[in-house]
C-alpha cells in the first residue's frame, strides 16, 4: 500500500475516499485549519447527490396527480451523505433581544432538511439525554417560531431564555446531529434510509479539552453500535484525533494526514500508522535546524522557536517558556535571550514576505536553539548534520 498519494483537487480526493470506503468502514483524517476540510466534506457530499426526474408523492407515499388524473413529475434530489460541518452550525443564529436584553433564543433555518423530523420524531426528547452527557442546561424547541429557548436551574430557581456560551451552543447543535444519526442507524425508520455515509468535520470547535475527550469517546461508542453506515471524520484537533484513534483501534479504520504545500494546488494524502497524527513541533524544530545550518534564518523563525519552547515548557509543567533558556547563577544571557525572544516573536513579520535576520540576531537565535537542544535532547536523526570541513592543501 502506498504511504502517500497526491490529488489534483478536492473532488478527486473525495472520490478516492469513497472508493476506500468500499472495503473499510471508517476513515479518520487529520489536517491543519485552512487546508480545506470543510470544502472536502462538501465535495464528498456532492458526489453522492443526484437530481432525478420522477413522479412526485406526498409524505405518506401517495402519488400527486393533476385534476385529470395524470401523474405530476418533478425533479427530486437524492442524497447518500448525512454531514456535520461549519454549514451545519450556520443553520443556527442568535436573536439577542437588543431592545429588552432579556428574551433571547437561538433561531434555526427550518428550510433545511436537517430539521425535517422535529415533530414526527419528537427531536427534543431525543436530544435531551445526549446533551445531558455534557451540559447542565436545558432547552425547549418552538417549532412554530423556529426557535430554541435555553434555561438553567440555579439554587432551585429556573433562569429562562438565557444565552448559553459558544461551546454550549456547539454541544447542543452536535447533540441535535447525533439524534439524527441515531434515527439513520435505526433500520425501522424509513425517513433516513437514504443515509449511506456520515461525514463529520471538526465537531469540537469552541470546546474545552474535557469535552473534546467526551465527544470523541461517545462518538466512537455510537459508531461501533452500527453495522450500516460508512463514516469519514476530519479534524485539526490532535487530542480529538488521538482519542478516536485509540477508541476505534480494533475497527476497520484508515487514518490519513491531509496536507497541501504552499507552492502547490495539489493535495497529499499520507497514511498514518500512529495514534498521534503529527508532532508538528518536532517538524518545526527540524525546519529551524535546517534553516540555521544553511544560514537561511528569517525574522519569522523567532515566532516558530518561541512556539516550540512554549509547548516544551507546558509539557514539563512550567508556566513560561523562559525555563527552556539557559539558566545559570549569573543569568544575564538567559534574561537577555528571553526578552529578545519575547520582543522579536511579536514583531509584525509577514510569512509571505520574509526578511533575513540581522547578523546579531542570528547569533542570539543560534545560542537559544543550541542550549535548548542540549537541555532537551531529541534524536539526532531528525536534524541535519553540520557539513564536514573541506580538506586544506
Amino acid at each position: 500500500m502506498k504511504t502517500s498519494q497526491t490529488f489534483a483537487d478536492l473532488p478527486t480526493l473525495a472520490g478516492h475516499l469513497r472508493g476506500k470506503l468500499e472495503s473499510k468502514k471508517y476513515i479518520l483524517l487529520y489536517a491543519y485549519n485552512g487546508i480545506g476540510k470543510t470544502r472536502l466534506s462538501m465535495a464528498f457530499k456532492d458526489i453522492g447527490k443526484r437530481v432525478v426526474t420522477s413522479p412526485l408523492t406526498t409524505e405518506s407515499g401517495d402519488a400527486l396527480v393533476t385534476e385529470n388524473g395524470d401523474a405530476i413529475v418533478g425533479d427530486v434530489v437524492q442524497r447518500d451523505t448525512l454531514y456535520f460541518n461549519a454549514f451545519t452550525e450556520d443553520l443556527f443564529h442568535w436573536e439577542n433581544d437588543m431592545e429588552g436584553d432579556s428574551d433571547r433564543w437561538l433561531t434555526f433555518n427550518a428550510r433545511s432538511r436537517f430539521f425535517s423530523g422535529l415533530d414526527e420524531f419528537e427531536m427534543d426528547n431525543r436530544i435531551r439525554p445526549l446533551l445531558h452527557r455534557y451540559a447542565d442546561f436545558d432547552f425547549r424547541i418552538d417549532t412554530q417560531k423556529q426557535a430554541v429557548h435555553f434555561s438553567r436551574t440555579i439554587n432551585g430557581r429556573i433562569l429562562d431564555n438565557i444565552k448559553v456560551s459558544r461551546g454550549e451552543e456547539n454541544l447542543f447543535i452536535w447533540c441535535f446531529f447525533l439524534a439524527i444519526v441515531q434515527l439513520a442507524m435505526d433500520p425501522d425508520i424509513e425517513a433516513y434510509r437514504w443515509v449511506k455515509y456520515l461525514y463529520i468535520d471538526d465537531p469540537i470547535s469552541s470546546l474545552d479539552e474535557h469535552n473534546a475527550i467526551s465527544v470523541a469517546t461517545h462518538l466512537a461508542q455510537l459508531l461501533k453500535q452500527d453495522n450500516k453506515l460508512k463514516t469519514v471524520i476530519s479534524t485539526h484537533h490532535t487530542l480529538f484525533y488521538n482519542v478516536l484513534s485509540n477508541e476505534m483501534k480494533k475497527e476497520k479504520i484508515l487514518k490519513y494526514f491531509v496536507s497541501r504545500p504552499a507552492s502547490s494546488s495539489n493535495y497529499t494524502l499520507q497514511v498514518q500508522q500512529s495514534d498521534t497524527p503529527v508532532f508538528y513541533h518536532v517538524a518545526a524544530l527540524t525546519e529551524l535546524c535546517q534553516a540555521e545550518k544553511k544560514d537561511c534564518l528569517f525574522t519569522h523563525h523567532f515566532n516558530m522557536l518561541r512556539t516550540i519552547l512554549e509547548k516544551t515548557a507546558s509539557f514539563h509543567g512550567h508556566k513560561h517558556f523562559s525555563v527552556c533558556i539557559e539558566q545559570q547563577d549569573d543569568n544575564s544571557d538567559g534574561i537577555l535571550h528571553a526578552r529578545l525572544l519575547n520582543i522579536l516573536s511579536h514583531g509584525n513579520y509577514s510569512l509571505f514576505e520574509p526578511y533575513q535576520m540581522l547578523e546579531e540576531n542570528k547569533k542570539h537565535f543560534r545560542n537559544i536553539l543550541d542550549v535548548f537542544l542540549k537541555n532537551y535532547p531529541f534524536t539526532l536523526n531528525l536534524f541535519p548534520q553540520a557539513p564536514e570541513p573541506e580538506d586544506t592543501p
